[in-house]
Formats: C-alpha cells, sequence, structure tokens
C-alpha cells in the first residue's frame, strides 16, 4: 500500500529559524547515527522515519559513516526515500557529513578538499539524491587549513549538491574561524551540530555566543546523554551498583549519582513528564539550541518524545532546581 503522508503533519510541531536564515528547523529532528544501518530489519527503520515525518519531524540526519556497516544508514534512508517519500523532496530538510573514517587511504578521513567532495558524491548515490539541504564538515582536521575545509564546503553549495552548510564539534575559536572564513566566500555557515544536554555542557563556555554573535543556528545531537537521560537508567546503574561486576566505570554507579537522576525522575513527574520529555525541554529551553537531534530504535521513543513539546516552558525555580541536582552528576556514556 503506498504511503501517504499524514495531512495534520504540520499542525504541531515547532519549527524554529536556524539563526539568522531563511530556513526553519524542527524543534526535534530525527539522527540516524544508530539503529538505521544495514544489522537492523528494514522495515523497523522505516517505520521510524515515515512516523517522524507524519509528526512533522521533516529533517532526517546522516553522516557518510553511520551504520554499521559505514554507509548504511544513508543507503537505508535512501531506499526508505525511494518507496516513500520522493512526493514530498521539497518539505524534506537533509543533511549528511564527512570527516570521519569511510574508507582507505590518505584521504578516507578528515577535511581534505578531495575526502569531503568525495564523500558528498558517495552520499549522494547511496541516498538517491540529486543535492542535500546541508552538507556539514563532521569534525576539524588538525593538519589540513581551514581554508582548504571551508573551501570545499563552499564549492558544495556552488555545484548545486548542498544547499546550506554546517560544522560539527568544532571548538568556539575553530567555528569562529570557520565562519569567518565562509562569510569570505560567500557561504555562510547556516547551523553547528555539537554533543550537548543536561550532562555535557561545553557549549554554553564560548560556543554559543559565537553563534550567537553570527546569527548561526544549532542542533544538538545527544541530547538525552546517549540513554542516560531516559527511563530506565536510574534502574541500571541501580542494578550494575549491585552486581558483581559491572560494565560501567565506577563513578558511573555510586548511591549519590542514583540518587541524582531519582531526583530528576521526580522532577519530570511533578511536569507530568519522562525524564526524556524534561530532557529535551531542557535542552530547547530559551537561550538552549534550535533543536534537538533525537536517536532513537523503536517508534513508540519518538512519540514519547515529540510529546516533550507540549510541556510548559521550565520556570527559573525548576531551571535553579536542575543546576543543583546535576552538579558534579558527570557524563559517563562514553
Amino acid at each position: 500500500m503506498p504511503y501517504i503522508a499524514e495531512q495534520s503533519r504540520y499542525s504541531d510541531m515547532v519549527y524554529k529559524r536556524s539563526g539568522k536564515s531563511g530556513l526553519k528547523v524542527p524543534a526535534i529532528s530525527l539522527g540516524l547515527w544508530q539503529n538505521f544501518g544495514g544489522n537492523q530489519p528494514l522495515e523497523n527503520s522505516r517505520a521510524m522515519i515515515l512516523k517522524a515525518f507524519d509528526l512533522g519531524i521533516n529533517h532526517f540526519d546522516l553522516a557518510n559513516n553511520y551504520g554499521p556497516p559505514a554507509g548504511s544508514a544513508e543507503e537505508t534512508f535512501g531506499a526508505v526515500y525511494k518507496k516513500d517519500l520522493v512526493p514530498y523532496r521539497d518539505e524534506l530538510l537533509i543533511s549528511t557529513k564527512a570527516g570521519y573514517y569511510m574508507w582507505e587511504g590518505p584521504y578516507g578521513e578528515w577535511g581534505s578538499r578531495k575526502n569531503l567532495l568525495s564523500s558528498l558524491d558517495r552520499s549522494l548515490t547511496r541516498m538517491g539524491l540529486d543535492y542535500v539541504d546541508v552538507f556539514y564538515s563532521h569534525r576539524p582536521d588538525p593538519e589540513t587549513p581551514l581554508e582548504e575545509t571551508m573551501g570545499a564546503l563552499d564549492y558544495a553549495v556552488r555545484s548545486g549538491k548542498a544547499l546550506y552548510v554546517g560544522l560539527s564539534n568544532y571548538s568556539a575559536d575553530q567555528t569562529r574561524e570557520a565562519v569567518k572564513i565562509l562569510k569570505q566566500l560567500g557561504t555562510p555557515c547556516l547551523i553547528h551540530q555539537p554533543n550537548y544536554s543536561m550532562l555535557n555542557r561545553w557549549i554554553e563556555d564560548g560556543l554559543q555566543e559565537v553563534l550567537a554573535e553570527n546569527g548561526i543556528g544549532s542542533i544538538a545531537y545527544c541530547p538525552l546523554g546517549r540513554g542516560q537521560l531516559t527511563n530506565k537508567y536510574a534502574d541500571k546503574i541501580e542494578a550494575e551498583s549491585n552486581a558483581p561486576s559491572s560494565t560501567l566505570r565506577p563513578e558511573a554507579i555510586t548511591a549519590e549519582r542514583v540518587q541524582k537522576f531519582r531526583s530528576l525522575e521526580a522532577l519530570a513527574a511533578r511536569r507530568g513528564q519522562t525524564i526524556s520529555q524534561l530532557a529535551l525541554n531542557w535542552t530547547l529551553r530559551e537561550g538552549g539550541v534550535t533543536s534537538a537531534l533525537i536517536g532513537v530504535s523503536r517508534v513508540s521513543q519518538i512519540e514519547e518524545n515529540v510529546k516533550a513539546l507540549e510541556g510548559a516552558p521550565l520556570t527559573a525555580e525548576e531551571l535553579k532546581e536542575i543546576d543543583a541536582i546535576l552538579n558534579n552528576i558527570g557524563d559517563y556514556a562514553w
């Protein structure tokens, strides 16, 4: 049976302008970093992608190395796109990245012009697309001149293979310099994609100021701390703390840390939310980021996460309470 998108898909989703650009992104976007590779059933991946779109999530974020195996997440998305989403191409915001290891030899990773542009061509082939909406430099290259990396992004737009460009995992200083180069080339940076959550707040130490000064949006990956800010995590670390051996680091399973997560759960419950929904509300709070990039393994998680947008804005008192709970909680997902 042919797929027909939900007619009400845009009625409840919140769309936010990315910096000072003309592009709006959904407050919650879907990342295909994990659980969409060739090692997963295609029908499950298809169900998650289509449910996301039905709920107004029209932004799908990929990278050349997503899988496993590397490249297979783009192939999965390409299969779903070909089967179901071709009629909706002008409604979709599709992004991909290059910079991490993809193939053997000196041009299979990092930020050279040869790697970035070759990778983009391969990504377009895997997804069956003529262009992507956003093409990112996935990480800064310590050896390639920044002018070369940014020049490759500029060329991707001028060649018609990308509409916009972005940066991911660049520090505040690296971002400032990259943005300057892109402006000089005439292809401004649209968006920055950093790791950001209640447990990892590094972007507040300079990067957010750089983005605000230059009118650049941001999209946070791992807003749920790679599963730490989900409903079952406190149970997991409590069980691990009582087990004869643990797969987690000792500092991750202390009684104090368990209590902190229980306190976050209690705060969320007072708001009528799960801890995941609370974490997304926090990430998207005023002064936070443009969009939260969720990772999921089943449809129900998409539905739960989207409901976070129904939550009332966090009050000053709640934000203060969260800060007190988070003190010294640590980020042990990596």
